[in-house]
């Protein structure tokens, strides 16, 4: 083995590193915001943590000498990507904080495949027949843990959908933004999305702010400490090796969250959890490995 090839596996393997600390990060921030929107509302939840990790952002923006504000911020893709960020962050912290977090955390691991499918619609990128089956079978694998037509299908179930396909626009919308924004700016205007999505949750709720308790203080600086780090974590793993070695290991969040939702919140996790879990993540994974795959173009 060269020396080259030894010091990209070695990246390799250091990048699936930081990707599973970002995803076990991820799903501590999820199980924390559960945890907190049992004694603040929601929406005063999102609005705390969105304008907390801002604020983080804002300042390392300022200490590396960059500016809050490039005009860039106003154009077009951004300001979709602001919109379907909003969307995202607001239903799927709905659907963590009342919701099952397992059933949240699964339904959010089918992202990428709604992003490859968009991308063939919207882009034109190349997407053949047997990514288009495996897209299909892990929008299966989302239904079969929904149960649509089931007794246990409730309106709540939605909320982690509406909120993966937030996700997914704001993934689609990021491709189209300027190269000219850094990561730091992306997550500032990312946590102001959260925060703005709080506002307005609250409004449609019509409840006031309350004072939070010391537990609470403590618990939402938790939350936005876990926040950055799982962002940071997340944005190491991408420069860090190659992303088609590295990107896989984002479906370890799964685990992470099952096992949370499980352990901590007393959750059941069914055959159709399992079954559904399976075909979203064996997809999302064979249509990693096939776009690994397609340096020719007449392969699918």
């Amino acid at each position: 083995m060269t020396a080259a090839a030894t010091d990209l596996r070695q990246a390799n393997l250091i990048g699936a590193l930081w990707m599973v600390l970002a995803m076990v990060l991820f799903a501590i921030e999820d199980a924390l915001l559960k945890q907190a929107a049992l004694t603040v509302s929601v929406g005063q939840v999102m609005l705390c943590f969105g304008l907390g990790g801002a604020v983080v952002f804002a300042l390392h923006l300022l200490a590396t000498g960059q500016r809050l504000f490039h005009p860039d911020v106003l154009s077009l893709p951004m300001r979709i990507r602001v919109v379907f960020e909003v969307l995202g962050r607001l239903f799927y912290v709905l659907a963590v904080a009342l919701a099952p977090l397992s059933s949240a955390t699964v339904i959010l691991q089918a992202t990428p495949l709604v992003v490859v499918a968009a991308a063939a619609l919207i882009f034109g990128e190349k997407v053949g027949w047997r990514r288009w089956m495996a897209i299909l079978i892990g929008l299966t694998g989302v239904l079969v843990i929904l149960r649509p037509t089931g007794d246990s299908f409730t309106i709540l179930s939605v909320l982690a959908v509406l909120g993966m396909l937030g996700f997914a626009g704001r993934d689609l919308a990021s491709r189209a933004a300027p190269g000219t924004l850094s990561t730091s700016t992306l997550g500032l205007y990312g946590f102001l999305s959260l925060a703005t999505a709080g506002g307005l949750f609250l409004i449609w709720e019509g409840k006031p702010l309350v004072t939070p308790t010391q537990t609470d203080l403590g618990l939402l600086a938790i939350v936005i400490c876990v926040g950055i780090f799982a962002y940071s974590s997340l944005m190491k793993a991408m420069r860090t090796g190659e992303v088609s070695a590295v990107t896989p290991f984002r479906y370890s969040r799964l685990l992470f969250g099952v096992g949370i939702g499980v352990v901590w919140f007393d959750e059941s996790f069914d055959s159709y959890m399992a079954i559904g879990s399976g075909l979203i993540v064996l997809s999302g994974l064979f249509i990693l490995w096939r776009g690994k795959q397609r340096p020719n173009p007449r392969r699918s």
